[in-house]
């Protein structure tokens, strides 16, 4: 049975944007260069590179914070490229944005915060309260309601944040560099409580990053960027899997034990005899026992000597590099019996 159709809720088609030289007469840079991009409704989904890829200007194209040179951007439904001013701010009341750096009022209590947002888009201020006390409570900082900005940590101040993002109900989070200013414990607070976002509200997040542990963590699919361009894209479990672009591997490499490089290679073989073989896990269709039994039956010995076994959504894969000793046809039968359950490839 085929999986019910998802309407994107937001479509870029063929987008560039390019910005004017820093001197006269000096070529325009292109920094998001023929787009095709679709984010379903009701999904997290990730926007990686490296800084200069591009991706912060994307998301800025959502919004309509700057203006795309050609192309278009659909959200839900719309072509934000032809709305007029009015038509924008009305766009942007649906869609909520949690920066970086927080972009909170330090002048402000935290509620103040949570009001200014409702305050501007008409909500009355008896209307303010129990939204605001919602919000508090959702985002665990119930207890914080009149504190000061710069009472916070780090971690209470993007909570703050993806509650201001919250408070007019959009439809769509844009969550730029969301966790790149908070160190690793409080990162993983922020995003389980943007995962709670998404699963309990319904609400689509477009995530920005260069952390390929932010997309490991929360994000479905994820699209991958250089040079403004998308150089991959498809479901997060697919891209950690079996990675096609060099810029996809690296990123993928600094989370994900894959194939060994060539003087991790040169180090094994200094402390291990045998044959180098990666053996490719997908998903639980077969079991390592099943594959390790084919290598006892042809009397091969083998030895685990890089890699492991991870989990994605869900999911699980995993690389494993083995040593096998034996005689040459035996090893030769093993692999050919093996090749029928997972697909494996010789290491050099």
């Amino acid at each position: 049975m085929s999986e019910p159709q998802v309407d994107p809720l937001v479509e870029l088609r063929g987008v560039v944007k390019e910005f004017p030289g820093a001197r006269r007469g000096d070529p325009a840079h292109r920094a998001v260069d023929g787009v095709d991009l679709r984010v379903d409704a009701g999904e997290i989904f990730a926007i990686i590179g490296y800084s200069g890829a591009g991706k912060s200007t994307l998301v800025r194209l959502v919004n309509a914070l700057e203006p795309v040179t050609s192309g278009s951007v659909v959200v839900d439904g719309v072509d934000v490229t032809t709305l007029p001013e009015k038509g924008l701010r009305d766009l942007r009341r649906g869609i909520g944005m949690v920066f970086q750096q927080f972009n909170l009022m330090e002048s402000r209590t935290v509620w103040g915060n949570l009001a200014f947002p409702l305050t501007v888009a008409g909500v009355a201020r008896r209307d303010q309260q129990q939204r605001i006390s919602e919000l508090l409570h959702f985002v665990g900082l119930a207890d914080k309601a009149h504190a000061r900005v710069s009472e916070l940590s780090g971690g209470q101040k993007q909570r703050v944040g993806i509650a201001r993002a919250l408070a007019t109900e959009p439809r769509l989070l844009l969550a730029d560099e969301a966790t790149s200013a908070l160190d690793p414990d409080t990162t993983r607070d922020v995003l389980d409580l943007l995962a709670r976002v998404n699963r309990e509200l319904g609400i689509t997040i477009l995530l920005i990053t260069h952390e390929m542990d932010v997309v490991r963590r929360i994000a479905h699919r994820v699209a991958v960027m250089e040079d403004g361009k998308v150089v991959e894209q498809g479901r997060a479990v697919d891209l950690f899997a079996d990675p096609q672009h060099p810029v996809t591997k690296r990123f993928v490499g600094t989370v994900v034990d894959d194939l060994p490089a060539p003087d991790v290679v040169a180090a094994l073989r200094e402390r291990h005899d045998g044959r180098f073989v990666r053996l490719a896990f997908r998903q639980q269709e077969v079991r390592q026992s099943e594959v390790f039994a084919a290598f006892l039956r042809h009397e091969v010995a083998f030895e685990l000597v890089y890699g492991g076994i991870e989990e994605v959504q869900g999911t699980t894969f995993g690389n494993l590099t083995l040593a096998l000793s034996g005689d040459t046809a035996a090893v030769e039968r093993a692999l050919a019996e093996v090749a029928a359950l997972v697909e494996w490839t010789e290491v050099a």
